[in-house]
């Protein structure tokens, strides 16, 4: 059961008012109970916001949390005891949907109605519906991406129907808490489903509105410690993911604009112009605020589209965002005044300093590692002024800590070499020894193909849940980026599908060509949980053992899928200071 803990320490929130923008308070809560881990990290971050940027000013820049309330814990428990909907919430059987339908056709406390009644009123923007779950960005079992977030317009003109909207997306992040992703999450933790409690924030969406698409300049990701450092970066200089539009193209997509805050100039790793044409953003997300979508309220995306960069383009948003690519030189000019493919490398900010981004982003990374006394990943979003930059705002949406382990891992070059040696990689996420994994999963190279990613996900799941019914880690390793939303670029997988692996590999093919992502919820699952995980092109000098690997007699397999019982440990080590790491059988 949630205890004491679930609160902000120190911190009072203040009851709703029944006024949102106008109110007094910036940050308030409908009902009693607690406020969950996302916006617990939010209330303790709120005030050192406020005091450092009020004292130390960023001119032409306005830094704050926007405007939110959180319906606390209490109302989730009483919605679920007055519609009765235990079982139904805890049932093994039934789909996503079902239990999502059975949610929207319950009615939420007749206490709450009011004040939610009263913020539609007066509110006409878009809204963002995000989970703030008792569970949620804890230490070590951070639950991001778990569950839900719904993003509404909120531009209809009769408040009925905006006052439907806000509590159907209310009444889909409470389903979610019971979807199946989020029953097999738990499943790999230490928690019971039982034992979760479910607030959910209202707050302003971050953005700016052109023509039918309202969407911010700028989305981010910043992290205190690299996990990838590439040139002179260091891993304790952090790493910061830049993106059009809202950040659902970065936390579950991966795609992104990526580089070191202490070298905001350096030139990305890619050896030819071309490369970077593709390997950048294409495509950006935007709340839809032009003719409502088919009704839908049990899918996350009903109310946000996907566009393409000309759509960004002819809103006129490039300007400082974009480089465009001379074909003529085979190089990138910073801007967008001649005609020409346009890179997202945001290089107007970060090489020309129209807006003092990166400085600003250095210190509030600093500014949440003082006040969690540890690394961080913080989410954010950014308007700028459409004809000259400045003024803008800083929406801060987000603060988590990371799990950064220190330990040292001595790993010698011999040890790197030999018949023994089932996967060795230059590029691995993690740090520490792992000594009791007995069973290996992995997608068979033979029967890989993009086109059955979707269905190697299933398999996957298959085997995940038979193993963590039996208490047995073990060690995944497939084709592309596990994790990807693009199907066409790797294994589908949410993290309860993999949730028993305790050493992740992924490798890449001569037509599968993939960059990892640091800034995915994925990620941060991964090594919140201190997965390790190995990443090796397909044409770097290290190689897997495939030969032995696949001779080995499975204990079960399918299509796709092969699972094998070793008859004596693996023994894998990974060094986080070099990111080096080792599987020796």
């Amino acid at each position: 059961m949630p205890s004491d803990s679930d609160k902000v320490t120190d911190i009072v929130v203040p009851q709703f008012d029944r006024h949102f923008f106008d109110g007094t308070q910036q940050f308030t809560q409908i009902g009693q109970g607690g406020i969950g881990g996302k916006a617990k990290g939010l209330a303790n971050i709120h005030r050192r916001l406020h005091q450092h940027f009020d004292e130390h000013p960023i001119p032409g820049v306005t830094v704050n949390i926007p405007t939110l309330t959180v319906l606390a814990t209490g109302v989730f428990e009483q919605f679920l005891k007055e519609n009765d909907l235990h079982e139904v919430a805890y049932s093994t059987d039934l789909r996503d949907d079902e239990i999502a339908l059975a949610f929207q056709q319950a009615e939420l406390p007749a206490h709450v109605v009011g004040d939610l009644r009263a913020l539609i009123e007066q509110v006409h923007t878009p809204l963002a519906i995000r989970s703030s779950s008792y569970l949620e960005d804890a230490m070590y079992q951070p639950f991001a991406s778990v569950y839900t977030t719904k993003m509404i317009p909120n531009n209809q003109f009769d408040a009925d129907t905006r006052f439907r909207r806000l509590t159907e997306a209310i009444k889909f992040i409470y389903a979610s808490t019971f979807f199946h992703n989020a029953k097999s999450y738990i499943q790999a933790t230490e928690h019971t489903t039982e034992e979760e409690r479910m607030a959910v924030i209202i707050q302003e969406s971050v953005g700016l509105r052109h023509g039918d698409r309202h969407y911010p300049h700028i989305c981010g990701v910043a992290r205190s410690y690299n996990f990838y450092p590439i040139g002179h970066a260091t891993p304790e200089e952090g790493v910061i993911d830049l993106a059009l539009g809202l950040g659902r193209v970065i936390v579950d997509e991966g795609q992104a604009w990526t580089y070191s805050p202490a070298h905001p100039r350096a030139n990305p790793p890619y050896t030819q112009v071309s490369d970077l044409l593709k390997q950048t953003q294409t495509h950006f997300w935007a709340v839809n605020m032009g003719p409502p979508p088919p009704y839908d309220p049990i899918r996350d995306t009903e109310y946000i589209q996907k566009f393409s960069l000309q759509d960004a383009e002819e809103d006129r948003v490039l300007r400082f965002l974009a480089s465009t690519y001379n074909a003529q030189d085979d190089r990138l000019e910073s801007g967008i005044g001649s005609p020409g493919p346009r890179v997202l490398n945001f290089a107007p900010i970060l090489q020309m300093d129209i807006m003092p981004l990166n400085i600003l982003l250095q210190r509030v990374v600093k500014l949440c590692e003082d006040e969690l006394k540890l690394p961080v990943e913080i989410e954010f979003a950014v308007t700028l002024d459409p004809k000259h930059a400045l003024p803008a705002r800083f929406g801060f949406l987000q603060v988590r800590p990371m799990v950064v382990s220190t330990d040292p891992v001595d790993i010698a070059p011999e040890d790197m070499e030999g018949n023994k040696v089932l996967v060795a990689a230059d590029h691995v996420l993690g740090n520490g020894e792992v000594e009791e994994i007995r069973d290996l999963v992995f997608v068979k190279p033979e029967a890989f193909s993009a086109m059955e990613t979707r269905v190697i996900a299933y398999e996957i799941e298959i085997i995940n849940r038979e193993l963590l019914k039996q208490k047995k880690p073990y060690l995944l390793m497939g084709f592309g980026r596990w994790g990807s939303s693009d199907p066409s670029l790797g294994i589908p997988v949410n993290f309860g599908q993999i949730s028993g692996a305790k050493v992740i590999v992924e490798t890449t093919l001569p037509d599968l060509m993939v960059t990892l992502s640091q800034g995915s919820h994925f990620f941060h699952n991964l090594t919140s949980f201190r997965i390790l995980y190995f990443s090796i092109p397909h044409h770097d000098r290290r190689k897997i053992n495939w030969e032995w690997i696949t001779a080995q007699t499975p204990a079960w397999e399918s299509d796709h899928v092969r699972h094998v019982e070793l008859s004596s440990p693996l023994a894998v080590r990974v060094d986080g200071r070099s990111g080096r790491g080792v599987i020796r059988r």
